[in-house]
C-alpha cells in the first residue's frame, strides 16, 4: 500500500508539477486566459507579452493564487482547484490519491502508473521521469458553401534527468479543405501541406514540436522547435503571432531581478526559396536546394512599478552569410547596427524593432499597446504624403467589473502599406511563406470586440465581433516614393463576423465546444484583379460570401 501511495504521488506530481522548463503550448487558451484574469485581478503578476509560459511557471502562479483564495469568487476558486490538478506541485493528500488509484492499470508496478485526469502514463525512479499523453481532436463545420472537417492525432511526452528536460509532441493532421494557406487571412495555424495525398480531398500535414531545455533559479535555455508569441493581444499579435509552422530555435530567458526580464531567440526559418547555385541534377532528376534563412530577436522588459511592463526589442532576418553568423548569436544586441557593419557596401538584411506596454495597475483592467516597426525615418514624420512601415495594436481587457464572471475585451489594429514586406525573397519576415507577424499583413485594419460569461467553472459562453479590411496589394520596389503608397485607398477584401461560442473543459487538457458564426466576406475589382480573384487569394472557398456556419469539436491534448 505504501508503494502504491508513493507511486501515485509521483504520478500526480509529475503530471502536475514541473521543476524544469516544459512549455504549455500557446493553443491552450483556457489556462492562459485564466492566468491573465488572475493578473488583472491583482492576484498575481505576469509578463503576458511573452508566451509560452512553462508548466512550472503556471504552477508557481497558481500557488500564489492559492495563498489568496479568499479573494477569489466561487467560479474562480473552482477553476483554480481544477487547474491545480495539472500544475500545482506537491499535492499528495491521501484522498486525492485514492480516487486516482483505481485508474492505475499497473498497480503492482513500483515505478509505472497511469491516470485519467490528466490522461497519461508515467515512469519514475530516483533519477529519471518519463510522462506520455495521447493527443486527438476533430473540428467539424457546415454552412451554405458545404462541410469541412479537421482531424488530428498523435502523442506528446517529456522526460527529465535532473534539471535537464527533453520533450516532444507529434501529431498528424488532415483537413478536408485547406483553411490556412500562407496567403489566407486567418488566425488558424499553418502547416506544410501535402495536398490530395493518396487521392484524398484536402490536405495532410505533420507537426513535430519538441526540444531540450535546462532551467535554473533565474533563467532557462533550450534548443526547441515550437511556437511562440511576442506581444500582448486578444486577437492575434502583430509582432510574433505564432501562426507559422513551428521552426527550430535557440531560446534564452533571464529573470535575474524582479524589475527586469529578458528573452532572446535565434531561429532557423524555412525560406522555400531555391538556391540555384547549390541546386543540381542527379541522374536526370533536379535536386532543389533551399536557401538558408535565419532570425535573431530579443525583447528586454523593464518593470518600473508593480504591474507595469515596458518591453523593447528588435530582430533581424538574414541569409547568404555562409550559415549562422556569430554576431547574431549575441543575445543583447541592436541587430540593425550590426547589419550596417556586416553588409557594408551591399544590400542590408531585413531588420525590425518593436515595443509593448502592458498595465494592470487598475484592478480588473488590462491596458496594452504594441508596435512593430519595420522601417522608420524621422523625415517621413514631416511629410504628409509619406508614412513609416509600422503596425499598431491597442486594446483593453476588463474582467469581473462591474459584474462578476463577465469579461469584455476590445482591440484595434492598423498596419501601414509595405509593413512586413521585403523585396529580397530570402529575407522576408516569413517562414514556410507564412508571415511571422499579424495575420492581416500590411495595409490593413481590424476592430475586435469580445464579451464572455463564465457562469460556472470550466464553462465559457462567448460572443465575438470582428471587422477586418485590407487595401491595395503593393509590391515592395526600392524607389523613393515607396513610402507614399496610400493607406486603404481601395478595399480589396473586407470581412465582418459575429460569432457565439460555448466551450466546456471535461478534464484537464480535454474539452468540447460548439459555435455559430455569421460572416460576410467580400472582394472588389481593383488594380486589374476581380473581386473573386481577391477572395480566392485571401479566403478559403468555405468562407466566401455571406455564410452562417455551425461548428463543433473535441480535443484531447494541445
Amino acid at each position: 500500500m505504501v508503494k502504491k501511495i508513493i507511486l501515485m504521488s509521483a504520478l500526480v506530481m509529475s503530471l502536475r508539477a514541473f521543476s524544469q522548463f516544459v512549455p504549455e503550448h500557446i493553443s491552450n487558451s483556457d489556462i492562459y486566459l485564466f492566468i491573465d484574469e488572475l493578473a488583472s485581478e491583482g492576484i498575481i503578476s505576469v509578463n503576458s507579452a511573452i508566451k509560452p509560459y512553462s508548466k512550472a511557471y503556471i504552477g508557481q502562479k497558481l500557488q500564489e493564487a492559492e495563498q489568496k483564495r479568499t479573494a477569489l469568487n466561487k467560479r474562480q476558486s473552482g477553476e483554480l482547484t481544477f487547474y491545480e490538478k495539472t500544475y500545482r506541485p506537491e499535492r499528495t493528500e491521501p484522498d486525492t490519491l485514492r480516487w486516482r488509484e483505481p485508474l492505475n492499470i499497473f498497480k503492482k508496478q513500483q515505478h509505472l502508473a497511469t491516470s485519467l485526469n490528466p490522461t497519461g502514463i508515467i515512469y519514475k525512479d530516483q533519477l529519471f521521469t518519463f510522462v506520455a499523453s495521447p493527443i486527438y481532436g476533430f473540428d467539424y463545420r457546415t454552412n451554405e458553401n458545404g462541410n469541412v472537417y479537421h482531424t488530428f492525432g498523435g502523442l506528446e511526452a517529456h522526460a527529465s534527468i535532473g534539471k535537464l528536460v527533453l520533450y516532444g509532441s507529434l501529431r498528424d493532421n488532415h483537413e478536408s479543405e485547406l483553411m490556412a494557406r500562407p496567403g489566407y487571412f486567418t488566425q488558424e495555424t499553418g502547416g506544410a501541406f501535402k495536398e490530395n495525398n493518396g487521392g484524398r480531398k484536402g490536405g495532410d500535414y505533420s507537426e513535430m514540436r519538441g526540444g531540450i531545455t535546462y532551467e535554473w533559479k533565474w533563467g532557462d535555455v533550450g534548443l526547441v522547435k515550437d511556437h511562440f508569441v511576442w506581444g500582448d493581444n486578444n486577437h492575434g499579435s502583430n509582432i510574433f503571432s505564432g501562426r507559422t509552422p513551428s521552426f527550430a530555435h535557440i531560446r534564452l530567458h533571464l529573470h535575474p531581478a524582479k524589475w527586469i526580464d529578458f528573452n532572446y531567440i535565434h531561429g532557423w526559418l524555412v525560406s522555400e526559396v531555391t538556391d540555384s547555385s547549390r541546386s543540381y541534377y542527379n541522374n536526370g532528376q533536379y535536386k532543389a536546394v533551399m536557401k538558408q534563412k535565419y532570425i535573431a530577436a530579443n525583447m528586454l522588459t523593464i518593470i518600473p512599478f508593480k504591474n507595469l511592463y515596458i518591453s523593447l526589442g528588435n530582430s533581424i532576418v538574414y541569409s547568404d552569410m555562409g550559415g549562422v553568423h556569430p554576431a547574431y548569436l549575441i543575445p543583447m544586441a541592436f541587430y540593425k547596427s550590426m547589419d550596417h557593419t556586416l553588409t557594408h557596401g551591399v544590400d542590408n538584411q531585413n531588420s525590425q524593432m518593436f515595443f509593448t506596454i502592458s498595465s494592470r495597475q487598475i484592478k480588473h483592467l488590462h491596458l496594452y499597446l504594441s508596435s512593430f516597426i519595420d522601417e522608420f525615418s524621422v523625415t517621413r514624420l514631416k511629410n504628409k504624403t509619406s508614412h513609416n512601415f509600422i503596425s499598431w495594436k491597442g486594446g483593453f481587457d476588463l474582467s469581473n467589473f462591474p459584474i462578476r464572471n463577465i469579461r469584455l475585451a476590445a482591440e484595434f489594429t492598423q498596419t501601414t502599406p509595405i509593413t512586413y514586406k521585403h523585396d529580397i525573397p530570402a529575407v522576408t519576415f516569413e517562414s514556410n511563406q507564412y508571415n511571422l507577424g499579424h495575420y492581416l499583413r500590411d495595409n490593413s485594419r481590424e476592430i475586435y470586440v469580445a464579451l464572455s460569461y463564465k457562469p460556472i467553472a470550466r464553462l465559457s459562453l462567448t460572443g465575438e465581433y470582428t471587422f477586418a479590411e485590407h487595401g491595395n496589394e503593393y509590391a515592395y520596389i526600392r524607389v523613393p516614393e515607396i513610402a507614399d503608397r496610400p493607406m486603404l485607398t481601395d478595399i480589396t477584401w473586407k470581412s465582418t463576423a459575429l460569432e457565439f461560442m460555448a466551450s466546456f473543459q471535461l478534464l484537464n487538457n480535454t474539452g468540447i465546444w460548439i459555435s455559430y458564426e455569421n460572416r460576410s466576406v467580400t472582394g472588389a475589382d481593383v488594380d486589374g484583379l476581380s473581386s473573386q480573384q481577391y477572395l480566392d487569394m485571401f479566403t478559403p472557398a468555405f468562407y466566401q460570401g455571406n455564410t452562417h456556419t455551425i461548428s463543433f469539436g473535441f480535443h484531447l491534448g494541445f
